[in-house]
């Protein structure tokens, strides 16, 4: 099968398209057909040779790839849940057995059922973001209905899909992005959109009772912001694993009874199941950026590379409807 492999860190030129084995599922594992696989920055990070938090848990050569959708070509012995031919979307064993292949293996647990409104290009835009935004907000940050949340950095992959989580939930959300996405985060159901160049967030919001960063920005003057804005009991959430909160921020969350929290992504299928039913309801919309083919898998690290993609880019293993 091909798949798009690491034998070194580095730039764009390491990325190789290579024909290698199909991988054999374990007895908790699927083997998945790949029709598609998103691409996110965390792909290109670990192409780089990773950050802190992820780079011990490296090895070469690796596939690349953390977002799938494609169909059950076999399970183990000890799955249950799935069946050969099932339309599926979900998060690859991380790392190695990535999604940037004709063939990739999961625990079952890692998968669900493809939204059936969703071809599976847009499909495989939604498991590693999405996962990240469900954590973020519902198990680190307990948002409740009626609650008010701050979004910075709305308008990319994992951002766009919190304010559709965050409003179909019942939260009051405000979304921070560029002049350029006021618009599209207005139409993700954002009920108050701040442009972060000429709106200074720290100034015109209060009484936030979850600030969830999902900017790639490592500032501590933005998290000391976001802090400010904060309800006394309130959560502050990061996206940037790799950032931990210095004593600065710390000090400022315990003078507001604050926590702060980063995002250590969860792949369940029940949650994964649950976005589907959003996405099949239309309370969730899938954002695809652009669609590039395998082949031109350097040209869509590239574009993640700007930081400036709105919504998500897909890598097409193979077309729709294409048989094994």
């Amino acid at each position: 099968m091909k798949a798009v492999r690491i034998h070194a860190f580095g730039g764009l030129e390491v990325l190789q398209i290579e024909e290698v084995a199909r991988p054999v599922p374990a007895p908790d594992e699927l083997l998945i057909r790949v029709y598609a696989s998103g691409v996110n920055p965390a792909d290109w990070v670990i192409r780089e040779g990773g950050n802190e938090f992820l780079r011990p848990l490296l090895k070469l050569p690796l596939t690349l790839g953390w977002d799938a959708a494609g169909i059950v070509e076999a399970t183990g012995t000890e799955v249950t849940t799935f069946q050969k031919g099932d339309a599926v979307y979900g998060i690859p064993n991380f790392p190695g057995d990535g999604s940037y292949a004709e063939y990739c293996v999961a625990k079952a647990s890692q998968f669900a059922l493809k939204p059936t409104s969703l071809g599976f290009n847009e499909a495989a835009g939604v498991p590693l973001a999405g996962l990240t935004a469900w954590t973020a907000l519902f198990e680190q940050g307990n948002l409740q209905p009626g609650q008010r949340i701050l979004i910075l950095g709305a308008s990319g992959g994992v951002g766009s899909l919190a304010v559709q989580f965050a409003k179909a939930k019942g939260a009051y959300v405000l979304g921070v992005a560029s002049a350029s996405n006021q618009e599209y985060l207005k139409q993700l159901g954002a009920d108050e959109v701040l442009d972060y160049q000429s709106q200074p967030f720290e100034e015109l919001v209060q009484d936030i009772d979850v600030v969830f960063d999902a900017s790639p920005l490592r500032d501590t003057a933005q998290r000391l912001k976001s802090v400010t804005v904060l309800k006394t009991g309130g959560v502050l959430v990061s996206v940037n694993v790799d950032f931990s909160f210095d004593e600065a921020v710390l000090a400022a969350l315990a003078s507001k009874q604050a926590t702060g929290k980063l995002v250590a992504n969860q792949p369940r299928q029940e949650w994964l199941a649950e976005m589907a039913q959003l996405i099949d309801a239309g309370q969730v919309k899938v954002f695809v950026s652009k669609v590039y083919p395998l082949e031109q898998v350097a040209d869509a690290h590239r574009e993640s590379e700007t930081w400036h993609v709105r919504g998500k880019l897909i890598l097409e293993v193979r077309k729709e409807g294409e048989p094994a």
